[in-house]
């Protein structure tokens, strides 16, 4: 199966897309499907999952298996020992959630991911001023503030699994990172005009990436590349879910589940299209 330029692009950022509604819908399904006593047991079940991706994508030759499996190796992973470790500790020390209006705005979880700020500015020190990274704006910014003795990596064959699933993660990490800053009062605010600049400042450069992003014409680098847009752009989708702009029906999927089935059908039809091809890509 071809794809040409641009649905490449299109295919690998609704590919990328749907994993964010779809993986807040399976994170609170897990949540109450398996209860209190299982929940955990599951989490770090999915996490070994997302290992045991990893492990055999490191040891594939072939470029669309290695990212995809980093891709979802990170989700899992994310999902499985990150995020349900916030669960974890929020629930083992009481920590009430953020209630506005009588809802709830922010869960226990996500009020202690941002006592995490010190270890995520700690690797992105390390990436900044120690090496070149597969990062076009770290490397900018090397460039333009003329930093020297910046180490540059080049390794004899590409990892692709880790790459893919270390750049997830540290995507993931930072928006993560600067949304609940935003949102805390004690900061900024969700109204406050620095919000809204992030907002459709996020929009406008994901607009950019999406441009570049449909000249490319081969999916594994497309989804690499897909990623930071998504992420990105994402980060305009939550804040406008924090505005009551619209109904965030991955929050509630079992209200909302044929939405939901209908994402995933969409989502499993795109991932058949990007994967399923004549020839495979080698890893060079």
């Amino acid at each position: 199966m071809k794809i040409t330029r641009p649905f490449t692009g299109i295919v690998a950022f609704a590919v990328v897309l749907f994993t964010m509604p779809l993986g807040h819908a399976v994170m609170i399904l897990m949540e109450k499907g398996f209860g209190h006593d299982h929940i955990y047991i599951a989490a770090l079940l999915l996490g070994f999952l997302g290992l045991l991706l990893l492990i055999i994508g490191v040891i594939s030759s072939s470029e669309s298996k290695a990212t995809f499996l980093g891709f979802f190796g990170g989700l899992f992973i994310w999902t499985g020992w990150i995020e349900f470790a916030y669960v974890y500790y929020a629930n083992r020390y009481g920590v009430e959630p953020l209630i506005s209006n009588g809802e709830i705005v922010t869960k226990p979880e996500y009020l202690i991911m941002p006592s995490s700020v010190g270890f995520w500015a700690v690797m992105m020190i390390y990436y900044f001023f120690g090496t070149k990274t597969g990062c076009k704006f770290f490397n900018w910014l090397q460039k333009k503030l003329k930093f020297s003795n910046i180490t540059d990596l080049k390794p004899a064959k590409r990892n692709i699994t880790m790459t893919t699933f270390l750049e997830l993660i540290a995507l993931l990490w930072t928006f993560y990172l600067v949304l609940l800053f935003l949102y805390d009062n004690n900061f900024v605010g969700e109204k406050h005009l620095v919000t809204y600049i992030v907002a459709f400042g996020s929009l406008l450069w994901s607009l950019y990436l999406f441009l570049k992003l449909i000249k490319i014409t081969k999916i594994p680098y497309a989804v690499r590349y897909a990623i930071p847009t998504v992420i990105i752009f994402w980060n305009f989708i939550e804040i406008l879910g924090r505005w009551d702009f619209f109904k965030e029906i991955w929050i509630e999927p079992e209200k909302y589940w044929i939405e939901m089935l209908l994402i995933l059908a969409v989502f499993v039809i795109l991932i058949f299209i990007a994967t399923v091809k004549k020839k495979k890509n080698k890893i060079t």
